[in-house]
């Protein structure tokens, strides 16, 4: 409430200000015109009080919101209610009813205006209607018997219409925003992969340079392809498995190309050719086994890889070795994004296994269908 009144003193001036003047004029329709005998308790005044600084409040917010003209033309409209009726005595008035509808029409463009200005044609088209059958009917003789609970079941039935209808749009949107969230971190996550992957490797890379190694440019035609690939084909949903594929072993050949060392590499794969994955997901294994496992160990290292598919179940396996002295192998930002995406990608769609004894291996099962 401080914060509220700080950032909108002019707003709650004004809400003060015009609901002094409306209490006034209601207390004059009151005690002038149908003179009414009041019992002055406790209970009337804490009402009077409670009302007043709810519509204080009230009228603050809306002028906060709003232009404070329409906020005078939509409460004055029920002030000029509450006064014809004290005066004429009829309910349901001609008078009094079509200014009663545009208050509360008034009132709904304040509390949901985007949803009052997306179906403003539907809302004004069913209480036009509403309105002209009360404007008719209302001048028969016979309207207070046929009619009058009619018209009280015409005004009210469109009302859980148009809710429920605010509920779904509201539920739409947060369906919608959570899908773009999941999106915009999907895509966040892939950007993070890339430089984590090329920065690795450029420090390979520039190692064969400093050496003057004949396999310098090898690898630098290695990378142009595994950047065209990432770039390319990693900004989409879905990729060719078996361009997944290729793009694991040009990785493997670019490392194999780097190490002076004897490292058994192994990857066995028997795949349908039309399965279709989220591209980027195998390289984090892949480049953690090298990184955590081959690039620790001075002789006897190994990675086995194995891919497989049965109808729609995917499987990949990977195991490496790795120096047991050195604890926590699993260290970096990579099998985090790998859990986030395929949490994103593949909901209730995926089990991810790892175990870590006298080998790391980690089992990635995938429902592709």
């Amino acid at each position: 409430m401080n914060r509220f009144l700080q950032k909108n003193y002019s707003a709650f001036i004004k809400g003060g200000i015009i609901t002094i003047v409306l209490s006034i004029l209601l207390s004059t329709a009151s005690f002038v015109i149908i003179k009414p005998v009041y019992v002055s308790t406790p209970v009337y005044y804490i009402i009077n009080v409670f009302g007043f600084v709810l519509c204080w409040l009230a009228l603050s917010f809306f002028i906060y919101k709003f232009s404070i003209y329409k906020v005078l033309v939509v409460f004055g409209l029920l002030v000029m209610i509450i006064i014809v009726e004290s005066f004429i005595d009829i309910p349901f008035s001609i008078i009094t009813i079509p200014p009663l509808v545009l208050f509360w029409l008034g009132m709904v463009y304040f509390i949901v205006p985007e949803f009052f200005k997306k179906y403003r044609v539907a809302i004004f088209s069913v209480y036009g209607i509403i309105l002209c059958y009360f404007l008719v009917f209302r001048m028969l003789p016979n309207y207070v018997e046929n009619h009058h609970q009619n018209f009280l079941n015409f005004v009210l039935i469109p009302i859980p219409f148009f809710a429920v209808l605010w509920m779904y749009e509201q539920w739409r949107w947060l369906q919608t925003l959570q899908n773009d969230k999941m999106k915009a971190e999907l895509a966040s996550l892939k950007s993070q992969i890339n430089p984590h992957f090329f920065f690795n490797t450029l420090n390979n890379l520039y190692g064969l340079v400093v050496e003057k190694s004949e396999k310098a440019p090898e690898v630098v035609l290695q990378l142009s392809e595994m950047m065209r690939y990432t770039i390319y084909q990693g900004k989409e949903d879905l990729v060719a498995l078996k361009d997944e594929i290729s793009y694991l072993e040009n990785y493997i050949e670019l490392h194999k190309i780097r190490y002076q060392k004897n490292v058994e590499i192994i990857f066995t794969h028997n795949v349908a050719s039309e399965i279709k994955v989220a591209p980027l997901l195998f390289i984090i294994l892949l480049e953690n086994a090298f990184k955590h496992g081959v690039e620790k160990i001075r002789k006897n290292a190994f990675i086995h890889l194995q891919m497989e598919t049965q109808g729609t179940q995917l499987s990949f396996t990977i195991e490496n070795n790795f120096d047991t002295s050195i604890s926590n192998p699993t260290q970096g930002i990579g099998l985090e994004n790998l859990k986030k995406r395929l949490a994103y990608s593949y909901p209730n769609k995926h089990e991810l296994n790892i175990t870590e004894e006298a080998t790391y291996k980690v089992y990635l099962n995938l429902d592709v269908s």
